[in-house]
């Protein structure tokens, strides 16, 4: 959760930003949103606008030649540096985001710039800059009482407990891109929009990416690239993931020499190792630090992919979670077969 009782909605500035490649305009507010007396309207906002955030994923804003190039950054760098000009920088930002939206897929909305006191990231409390846009619009039943009984009518309106695209930027780290949280439920084309063209951002060398940047490779390599180079069943990979899997749950540090030695273990798997790690960061152009802090978000949102599991034909699947001395395989005059061993039945 980005926010406590404590956080509040200092200045708030509400544009409609259109569709460019439809002729759809830019309409600008006149001015910053009144402050509302109403504590449980500002509550519901601050929801609104930060409950959202699920995913632990953190990331910068970056420009491939100079982070100054990076608009987000420089606009939102001075309402931290003066709040006071957050509506003439939400203008620029309304603007710029009017100007990345030239795909027709793309959908016009209300787009949000909030500038929040007291947010919470990770153990500190810091101002947040809020962006957000919100898109769909949902149908809801308006019943009214009165002496003639009970009236429905229909109103269109914002739905919020979904937001559709959202970033908060912490005033952390700013000569790195600031520290970004972000939140996108539309397509992947919107996606790009949202992230690529409008934010700009790259994910944040911390110990969440590297958990779960770390934990994706050593899976790859074990489904994908073990057996291509040595010798080994479905069972052996599968204790191998879940080797992997108790490493990340049990340490607190991930140490890559300390990792091919309790769980890689013999030299020429580890060797082996060592190469597909530097093939994949190529690939992906992302760096794995051979130490780093594990994070238990990362490791828990990677256990869902972490299932040993050995499937046969479109007859049986194999769940293995522990010993591997109790799974032997062979064949006869029937075919290949599995044989396990249990002491009970559930």
């Amino acid at each position: 959760m980005l926010h406590t009782d404590d956080t509040r909605i200092e200045a708030l500035a509400i544009h409609v930003v259109g569709n460019q490649s439809k002729d759809e305009p830019l309409l600008a507010s006149p001015g910053l949103s009144p402050q509302s007396d109403d504590e449980a309207l500002m509550q519901t906002l601050t929801a609104y606008f930060l409950d959202g955030f699920k995913d632990e994923s953190c990331y910068n804003l970056y420009h491939e030649s100079d982070l100054a190039c990076n608009e987000v950054w420089n606009f939102v760098g001075r309402i931290f540096d003066d709040p006071s000009t957050l509506y003439d920088n939400s203008l620029s930002l309304a603007r710029h985001l009017y100007a990345c939206g030239t795909l027709p897929q793309i959908k016009g909305g209300e787009f949000y710039v909030v500038h929040f006191r007291d947010c919470r990231f990770g153990g500190e409390t810091v101002d947040a800059v809020g962006l957000f846009k919100s898109e769909t619009r949902d149908t809801y039943l308006d019943a009214r009482t009165d002496d003639d009984g009970v009236h429905l009518s229909t109103r269109e309106g914002i739905d919020i407990k979904r937001l559709d695209k959202g970033a908060v930027i912490f005033n952390l780290d700013r000569d790195e891109g600031f520290v970004v949280r972000i939140v996108d439920n539309t397509n992947r084309t919107e996606a790009r929009y949202w992230i690529d063209d409008f934010l700009h951002v790259r994910e944040r060398q911390d110990s969440y990416h590297n958990t779960h940047n770390a934990m994706a490779m050593c899976k790859k390599y074990v489904t994908k690239h073990l057996a291509r180079e040595f010798d080994v069943s479905k069972a052996d990979q599968a204790e191998l993931l879940n080797e992997t899997m108790n490493y990340f749950r049990e340490q607190d540090n991930f140490s890559m020499e300390d990792f091919s030695e309790k769980v890689i273990r013999q030299p020429e798997v580890a060797e082996s190792f060592a190469r597909f790690k530097q093939a994949y960061e190529e690939e992906r152009d992302i760096r794995i630090e051979d130490g780093f802090d594990i994070s238990d978000a990362a490791v828990k949102r990677q256990a869902r992919a972490y299932k040993s599991v050995i499937k046969l034909d479109r007859n049986f699947h194999i769940y293995i979670h522990g010993n591997r001395d109790l799974i032997e395989q062979g064949q006869d005059e029937k075919g290949k077969y599995y044989k396990v061993y249990y002491q009970e039945e559930e």
